[in-house]
């Protein structure tokens, strides 16, 4: 026999009788009169080929087959009930649900501190794992549901939900004391001046790496490297310049040995969004991190 064989209505059924051992009592549970559940409980043992229950003492006993048919069949009904549940109700305290996020390395720097924070507190059997994917692939995988979420400035990103959380501005970052920040410079003599520097950049941040181009600085970019967040170290310990968001780069000056400086740059505003798919923008699981996420970012 095949599995498509089987109405489901037939297993909900067995497991009844199996349970109260009474198929008059079956039917009652399943609000079924007797004669439908003797004609369903017939169905269901051509089927199978096997008797399944036996009279006996004023109700049934198992079969043998029965016996080792219970524990699949109550095990398969019961998780199916839970994933039916889940989809209707999200409770972040009991969740061991894994959301899986796109997120640069520089993102994880700047939300998962904070967000980590807040799951701890709200749903502390909830998990995080951060995949970050090549950008056109990702309204795929979200459609897919092989990831849940992507933050960051992703304009190329289509046909996606999305909510703005936060405005942001490419800035550039210089160690404390470089002889560079030590004249008043402002507007164009700024702009003009910064080809008095040397850069390091990341590969995977296009747009730091097109400002560099618009301002024909690309002979004097002297580091390129794959990781945003080794540059701090790199920038603090040599008289090399990085052009990094602001929001990241006053959280490295605020811990001191560094200087911000802010230039009037091409393509230096930006916007920072959370994007997910129209598919799962019910499921209340997606909706309950969404709105912890919009809670602890959105300005």
């Amino acid at each position: 026999m095949h599995i498509k064989d089987i109405d489901l209505n037939l297993l909900r059924l067995f497991d009844a009788v199996y349970r109260t051992r009474s198929v008059s009592r079956a039917a009652e549970l399943m609000d079924l009169t007797q004669p439908a559940a003797s004609q369903a409980l017939t169905r269901l043992r051509l089927l199978i080929k096997d008797p399944l229950f036996v009279r006996a003492g004023g109700g049934v006993q198992p079969t043998p087959k029965a016996d080792r048919l219970a524990d699949a069949v109550r095990s398969a009904l019961g998780t199916l009930e839970q994933a039916l549940n889940e989809s209707a109700l999200f409770d972040p305290l009991q969740s061991r649900k894994v959301f899986r996020i796109h997120m640069s390395d520089i993102g994880e720097g700047r939300f998962l501190p904070d967000l980590m924070l807040a799951l701890r507190q709200q749903a502390p059997g909830v998990r995080l794992e951060t995949l970050p994917v090549p950008r056109e692939q990702i309204a795929p995988l979200l459609d897919s549901g092989r990831i849940d979420f992507a933050f960051g400035f992703l304009p190329a990103v289509k046909d996606t939900q999305r909510v703005q959380l936060l405005g942001d501005r490419y800035i550039v970052l210089l160690r404390e004391g470089h002889p560079f920040a030590r004249r008043r410079r402002s507007g164009a003599a700024l702009l003009d001046d910064l080809r008095q520097l040397e850069f390091v950049a990341v590969r995977s941040h296009s747009d730091t790496l097109r400002i560099l181009a618009l301002l024909q600085l690309e002979d004097r970019l002297r580091l390129t490297t794959e990781h945003f967040m080794v540059l701090p170290s790199i920038v603090r310990g040599t008289d090399l310049a990085v052009v990094m968001p602001r929001n990241i780069a006053r959280g490295f000056a605020a811990a001191g040995g560094y200087t911000v400086i802010e230039p009037a740059l091409p393509l230096r505003d930006f916007t920072v969004s959370l994007h997910w798919s129209k598919r799962f923008e019910a499921d209340p699981g997606n909706q309950w991190l969404r709105g912890v996420i919009e809670g602890l970012f959105k300005e």
